[in-house]
Parts: C-alpha cells; structure tokens; sequence
C-alpha cells in the first residue's frame, strides 16, 4: 500500500531554524493544513507534526495493486464557499458523478435525478415509486427554498431533528424511508435522523446547489494541494505527539519542542487527551469496500443508495474516473455503517443490485470508527479554537461535520492565533 503525499519532504526536530520561534500545528489533516497554509501566508513561520506516513487525516488517497483508493467513501461538493476560496477546484481535475440517484428497494432500481442538471431525466422523479404526489411536491418546495436561502438563514431557523423536519414538511414515512433515510445514511452516517435540522437543509443545499465527484486523482488531493504551498521543510511525518506542555509539544520519541502557540488538528477523541476541557463529541462509524470487476455492471456514474437499509450506499468509481484504475477494470467503492461488517455480506447485496459478482476481488477493506461528528441537536456551528493560554485546537468537530466545517475550523484557528500574537 503506497500513501500519496504529495511531495511533501518531512522535517525533524533540529534540522535548522529557531523552532521555538515557530507555530506548531498538531495534525496534518484537512483542517490542521488550512490553518497551517494561512499561518505561513500571513508570515509566521509554522511547523506540522504528523503521526502518520503522510498528509490528509482522514481524507487520504492510497494507491493499492494500481487502484485510487479513498480512506472510506468521500465526495467532494463544489458548493462549499470555504473550499473555493482555499483551494484550486480547477486543478484538482474534478471528475462529477450524475445529480441524482438510483434507489433500490424490491428488486429494482428507481431513478430519481434533479431535473435542471439532467433534463433528458426530468420527469424521473415524478414517476419514481418513492411517495405520493404530496410528499414529491414536498420536497420539491423544500429543496427550493433551501436553494432560494442563503446558509446565514438556514442556521437561524427552528431547530428540530431531521426526522421532525420532514413531518414538519409533511413529508411522509413512505417517503422518508424509500429515499430520505437510505440517501442520509451515507452522508450522516446514521439511520434514525437525529441530525439537527438545520445541518441537514445546509447539506442538502450544498448538494442541490453544487456539483459532487472526486479528483481526478483522489480525495487526497486537496490536502496535498494545501501541503504543497508549504516550505518543503514544514511537515514531519511519522512524528506523533505525546503531550501538549506549557512550552511546546513532547514528542512520542521524547522530543520537546519549544513553540510560540500550539494547534491541535487531530480527530477529536486524540485532541481531548492533548487539551483539557476539549470535549469530544459522539463519532458516527463506517465501513468501505473496494471491489474490482472485470468491467463495468452499471455504465454509468451515478450513486445507488439501498432503502432497505442492507447497505447504505454503492458507486463504480471508475464511470465517474476512470483514473482510479491501473488498466481499464472498474473499481466499485460500497458502504456500510458501522464496523466489523462481513464482506459475504456485503457481496451478496451487491450480487442482488448489480448481478453476478463472482468475477469481482476484493481490494480493500477501510473501517474508519471516527469517521463524522454527530451533529445532534443543539447544533454549535462554531465551537471555540482557543483552548487556553497559546492552545487552540481546529478539526471539523469545532465547525460543521464536513470538507468545509474542516477548512474553515482551519481558518478560524489561524485566525485567533494571529491576533493573539499581534495582542
């Protein structure tokens, strides 16, 4: 399994300059490089620590027997106001899946696609066995008012649960359970819809509003992409923090490293043993399989999402990019909540939505126990940064459950960093 990291070259403890004059960051994920980038930008010198072999947190790329994998199914939105202002959307090469979906329930797929990105699919929805008439005209006003209003007045709305927001739309059980629950699922990562409100109609605005794919070249790159604005001497890989202290960081190896202020980037359970009084919140769980095929059993890129709930959610990879093949076979990424899932399981789903599988192998398995943040009523979109005296800490559990709650959580951190040190 080989990691992409773009280039970055690591540093060490004494390989020049005054350390303890730099900024560390702990964490060299998504946001913990966004803070990092808008340290360097604004001319304080900034050092990254990384437990791992390499850039990304949890939004990594590796590259295994030829295949792009993803550490677990991510998709990148182009409706996230924080990734177009950090990020060069045009060079990551974004490779789009269809608007819509395909459900699966009985036996069958049904096509639901939104009508102004595939007009050829207009009347798709309407026909869909998915609800009553109500309940498509429902979600047809929803929708547009969550396109229609801005994201400032969506968080300032009545907050519920999202399963108390679809009745309070009168949107039914039917309805709920064919396409709403099973659709969620694989982007909240739960099934009961105890998701505050307000965070469902800000995702369900991105993903009307934006487009959805992947990189050309995986998920990892946009981490990479930040990594790479960085000096080639910024990043230390394979370097895992013991202990934040009052004057740097300890390094598991016995290092202590002098710093001006230290951010805590990691995932939240790591960044409530380093900073006292940092709460971390419930995780959502999940599983990926990677499958290879032979060719194509769908030929086309588009999501198809299970409401009966046997699997959240399956895609061939390689309709949408084909880059994530070594040689013209298709790559198929399937989820499943939860952990310590049976890939016998799982295939034998997948044999009853695509057909015979028994030409598939599968390439790999990623669990990932703390893959999101619950983000159960009351939603806090802003938690604090600051931690305490030249501590601050950032990651999505301080933002919003997504790439964007991550690059802005980044953002904020720097933020408080550089007027505590300008003070």
């Amino acid at each position: 399994m080989v990691a992409l990291t773009a280039g970055v070259r690591p540093w060490r403890a004494g390989d020049g300059g005054r350390v303890s004059d730099a900024v560390i960051v702990v964490g060299a994920g998504l946001a913990g490089l966004a803070c990092a980038v808008r340290l360097h930008e604004d001319g304080v010198p900034v050092r990254v620590l990384e437990a791992s072999d390499g850039v990304g947190g949890r939004m990594r790329t590796d590259v295994v027997d030829g295949f792009r994998l993803d550490r677990g199914f991510q998709v990148f939105n182009t409706a996230y106001p924080e990734a177009r202002r950090v990020l060069d959307l045009p060079a990551l090469d974004l490779r789009p899946f269809s608007s819509g979906l395909l459900v699966f329930h009985e036996g069958r797929r049904e096509r639901v696609m939104l009508p102004w990105r595939h007009p050829g699919h207009a009347l798709s929805g309407v026909f869909a066995d998915i609800g009553s008439v109500r309940d498509k005209a429902a979600l047809a006003a929803m929708t547009a008012r969550d396109i229609a209003f801005p994201g400032s007045r969506i968080l300032d709305g009545t907050e519920r649960s999202t399963a108390a927001e679809f009745r309070h739309w009168g949107i039914s059980d039917e309805m709920v359970d064919r396409l709403l629950r099973p659709f969620l699922a694989g982007v909240l990562l739960e099934r009961d819809l105890e998701t505050s409100s307000r965070f469902f109609h800000l995702i369900w605005r991105s993903f009307a509003r934006g487009t959805i794919g992947v990189p050309a070249l995986g998920m990892g790159q946009a981490p990479a992409q930040l990594a790479s604005r960085l000096p080639d001497d910024t990043v230390a890989l394979a370097t895992p923090v013991r202990a934040v202290t009052g004057e740097g960081v300890e390094t598991v190896d016995g290092q202590r490293i002098p710093a001006r202020a230290v951010v805590v980037a990691t995932d939240p359970v790591r960044a409530a043993a380093l900073v006292p009084g940092v709460e971390a919140p419930v995780m959502r769980s999940v599983t990926t399989f990677y499958h290879a095929a032979p060719a194509s059993p769908l030929g086309e890129p588009v999501q198809i999402i299970d409401a009966e709930g046997v699997i959240t959610d399956t895609l061939v990879l390689t309709d949408a990019a084909p880059e994530y093949s070594p040689d013209g076979r298709a790559l198929i990424s399937t989820s499943v909540l939860g952990l310590n899932v049976p890939e016998a399981r799982v295939r034998g789903r997948l044999n009853e939505i695509y057909g015979d599988t028994s030409a598939w192998r599968l390439v790999a398995s990623y669990p990932v126990a703390d893959a999101l943040p619950a983000m159960t009523p009351p939603l806090r979109v802003r938690r604090p940064v600051r931690a305490g005296r030249g501590r601050y800490v950032c990651g999505d559990h301080r933002d919003t459950a997504s790439i964007q709650g991550a690059l802005v959580s980044g953002r904020r951190a720097a933020q408080a960093v550089l007027a505590d040190l300008s003070g």
